[in-house]
């Protein structure tokens, strides 16, 4: 096992440690919970929303690195999550804040994990460890704020299933079904599918007016297009491939009404039209991701968060249509099968953090809702 420590600079006593599945350990100093935790080791590149990020379900059983050297400057509050509840396995900084400073704060970052359990480790070369991560990839790996020692913590590593093959957006789904938003009279009728979904796409449909009913991901596909001018599926943690039962259903749906998907519902759509889904090396998770509109060529920055992909290839051979690129590595974010009548994006323009570039797209959603329904 090779250690990581800082220098004597920051020394302070060690109390956390991230062990990763390859051996490598980073020592540091304990914050939030005091536990253990393992899971999918994955990093984030914005500056802000980390109470967004702490509460997406999209990071269930992950353990967030984030690249900003300073993370907790402005406290959390009851405003900003993105779920009930903390969603990450564990949480990795340069440097926590313990003294918030923001009007709107309402507690320090450090109280906030410990409410929820979630154990966090600072002070380690987070610069050091993301390079490690972008050269090897995502990886298994434990946090720990109560046991330093490194044979246990890799004993409960390898008996961690991974990612790959984890039906988990249909454990953090709802289980019933609500009216979120009643809309404007005559307003269109979109069936939200809850895959793991942020509060904020709710918010933003709302605010188009329209009326929003939102479904558990296991509920069938005639429960999802009851009554529905479109079925919008939402993002959501695991790998989308696994969700063999769920994507039965989302096939029942593809063609009858107009569907709509964000990240997950992006995988699961393609996986719907005939394309195919991989996993992607560490993953696109930050707010600073730069997309092309194939259509207009005008770039957007944009907020991302996903583990896997679309193929473009089997997207195209499908009859789909690539409407958006990622200039970082050229994978799909965005696509488009009229026949189908099917329009996804594989990033986030609900980012309530920023950037808002793509915010538009909700009434883009909508209007290609009208352009399918009519033609």
């Amino acid at each position: 096992t090779e250690i990581y420590t800082l220098s004597l600079h920051d020394a302070l006593p060690i109390c956390g440690i991230l062990l990763l599945e390859d051996g490598r350990a980073f020592e540091g100093s304990g914050f939030g919970a005091v536990g253990t935790r393992v899971g999918e080791l994955v990093f984030n590149t914005s500056m802000t929303g980390y109470q967004e990020v702490l509460t997406d379900p999209s990071y269930t059983e992950q353990v967030v690195v984030m690249t900003a050297a300073h993370v907790g400057n402005y406290g959390v509050n009851k405003d900003d999550p993105e779920s009930d509840d903390v969603q990450v396995a564990g949480f990795v900084a340069r440097r926590f804040t313990t003294k918030p400073s923001s009007w709107r704060s309402e507690q320090g970052l450090g109280d906030y994990l410990a409410d929820h359990g979630i154990p966090a480790v600072h002070r380690i070369d987070t610069r050091a460890l993301v390079r490690h991560l972008r050269s090897a990839g995502a990886m298994r790996c434990a946090i720990s704020t109560e046991d330093l020692s490194t044979d246990a913590l890799m004993a409960k590593i390898r008996a961690w299933p991974g990612m790959v093959g984890r039906d988990l957006a249909t454990e953090v789904s709802r289980t019933d079904s609500i009216v979120f938003a009643e809309g404007k009279p005559g307003a269109k009728r979109i069936s939200v599918v809850d895959g793991g979904i942020k509060t904020n796409i709710l918010r933003l449909l709302e605010m188009e007016g329209v009326h929003v009913t939102v479904h558990p991901i296991t509920a069938s596909a005639e429960t999802w297009m009851a009554g529905a001018d479109a079925v919008f599926f939402s993002n959501g943690p695991g790998d989308p491939a696994a969700l063999s039962s769920v994507l039965e259903e989302v096939k029942k749906v593809v063609g009858r009404v107009p569907t709509l998907g964000i990240c997950l519902g992006c995988q699961l759509l393609g996986l719907a039209v005939g394309a195919d889904t991989y996993k992607l090396k560490f993953g696109h998770r930050g707010g600073n991701h730069p997309v092309r509109d194939e259509a207009t060529k005008r770039i957007a920055i944009t907020s991302q968060n996903h583990g896997f992909a679309v193929d473009r290839d089997s997207l195209v051979a499908a009859g789909a249509v690539v409407t958006h690129v990622n200039l970082n590595d050229h994978t799909v974010s965005g696509f488009k099968h009229l026949g189908k009548r099917v329009m996804a994006v594989q990033y986030h323009p609900e980012a309530s953090p920023g950037p808002h570039d793509s915010a538009p797209l909700f009434g883009e959603f909508l209007a290609f809702v009208d352009d399918v329904t009519n033609a």
